[in-house]
């Protein structure tokens, strides 16, 4: 299995920014699309596996199990090729790096973002529309959109900082990687990791939440259409920082002279 070191892994990250940069708009939205399907299967993968584990394993060894098979979503990121706007937040290299102007990067993440959103949501659209949920899973569901939505302002932000900082070391680590087997042990751990700690990611809100506001039966009065776009906001706001300051901008810092020079 081969693999990179840190200053050539900021030179692969570098070199697919400038790639983003210059997708044409189509490519570039289908690729969010897929992307936000992605993490909506392995948000679906997720309930289904979890739905009665604390039952059987207790707290701690559910949220391992759901943190595990929830790595699908990023392996198929990865490796099957998609753009998903968390990850996209290690753009400012190539920016900082005088390799393309922040309006390019801008456009990418926003494009990005839309169709992460609108294929998060068709996915659970398809998911609700399958009928493959049992009683259980779905009861699992409502209550996980609507603790989600229930969180404090700070906590959704902190939550989302701390979420993005895992998510774009794995995104990174993927890139010292050169085989599928290598692909998946990146995101693996990190991936995880801050499923398994509670954190926040603002994609999987995108399918998750939606899921929950179609099976609720008004069980859940705090789960609202309101509730929900509080809630993408707050968290997107912390991924951003959270990819940006704590990768981004850090391993620019350390690899900046080998960068602008490229």
């Amino acid at each position: 299995m081969g693999i990179r070191t840190p200053a050539e892994i900021s030179r692969a990250v570098l070199e697919a920014g400038i790639v983003k940069s210059r997708l044409p708009f189509l490519p570039m939205a289908l690729m969010g699309l897929l992307a936000g399907a992605y993490i909506g299967m392995g948000g679906s993968f997720m309930l289904v596996v979890t739905q009665d584990a604390v039952q059987a394993a207790g707290v701690g060894i559910s949220k391992l199990i759901g943190g595990l098979v929830f790595t699908l979503g990023l392996f198929l990121v990865l490796t099957a090729g998609a753009e998903l706007f968390t990850g996209n937040c290690l753009m400012p290299i190539g920016l900082l790096s005088g390799k393309f102007s922040f309006s390019s990067m801008m456009r990418n993440l926003c494009v990005v973002y839309c169709a992460n959103f609108a294929g998060a949501a068709f996915f659970a659209s398809m998911i609700y529309a399958s009928g493959v949920l049992s009683p259980l899973c779905q009861a699992n569901a409502v209550a996980l959109a609507a603790a989600k939505v229930s969180l404090p302002v700070k906590e959704m932000l902190v939550r989302g900082v701390l979420c993005n900082w895992f998510v774009c070391l794995a995104v990174w680590i993927s890139f010292g990687a050169q085989d599928t087997t290598g692909k998946l042990a990146s995101a693996l751990l990190p991936i995880s990791a801050f499923v398994a700690l509670g954190f926040e990611h603002c994609v999987a809100n995108m399918f998750f939440i939606p899921l929950g506001l179609m099976l609720n039966g008004g069980t859940e009065p705090a789960l609202t259409a309101a509730a929900f776009f509080k809630n993408i906001f707050f968290v997107t706001a912390g991924n951003a920082a959270g990819g940006v300051v704590f990768v981004a901008l850090c391993y620019f810092a350390v690899f900046r002279r080998e960068l602008v020079k490229s």
